[in-house]
């Protein structure tokens, strides 16, 4: 399999990018979940696929242009579909699934057909969770960079506190994923990007 260049996973955002304010949000976001996915790597003895998760790192977002309008308002309460909006991105565009995965089973800590079910999302009823190694460090590298406006850096303890609402499990899962990766040092990305920690 060949893995996309860093050039040609810009190349596919500026395509589905429909301002360059929406590009601009979401592409620096993968560049710096891949930065934390970067700095973990190097920093644990984690035998991953560093050039997989980087492209995980860089397309896991690509559908949530699909969920901008041509003003570049962007449909909230819709967005719990990015995921599965940017599976079908990367499939159209001829993608193998190792990389396609990387969009749907991303968000949160995972979602199941129970959650699916239980909370009624908008979404094809199955398991949206990470399988392999590098999908699960793509999937916890997101958890510390927020696209809010401002976009902000997210301590483990503040987004353990968030995804706890979900159910104690939801906390546990992310904990567990903090035992297994370790905890990124935040300050110097939030010092480059100009970002603050929360």
């Amino acid at each position: 399999m060949q893995i996309p260049t860093d050039e040609q996973i810009r190349a596919l955002h500026l395509k589905y990018a429909p301002t360059p304010d929406a590009f601009d949000i979401v592409h620096t976001h993968c560049e710096i979940v891949w930065k934390v996915a970067e700095q973990l790597l190097e920093q644990g003895a984690l035998s991953l696929d560093a050039e997989l998760v980087r492209a995980g790192c860089l397309l896991h977002d690509i559908g949530v242009y699909r969920l901008y309008d041509s003003a570049g308002g962007l449909d909230h309460a819709s967005y719990i579909r990015h995921g599965v909006l940017g599976y079908e991105v990367l499939q159209a565009e001829g993608f193998p699934e190792i990389l396609c995965r990387f969009c749907s089973c991303h968000t949160g800590v995972g979602i199941t057909r129970e959650d699916v079910r239980e909370q009624g999302l908008p979404l094809p009823v199955a398991d949206y969770v990470a399988e392999s190694g590098e999908e699960e460090l793509v999937m916890y590298a997101d958890k510390f960079h927020s696209k809010t406006d401002p976009p902000t850096f997210v301590s483990a303890d503040t987004y353990a506190g968030n995804v706890r609402r979900f159910g104690e499990a939801k906390e546990a899962a992310f904990r567990g994923m903090c035992e297994v990766f370790g905890l990124p040092d935040l300050a110097p990305l939030a010092d480059k990007y100009g970002y603050a920690v929360v």
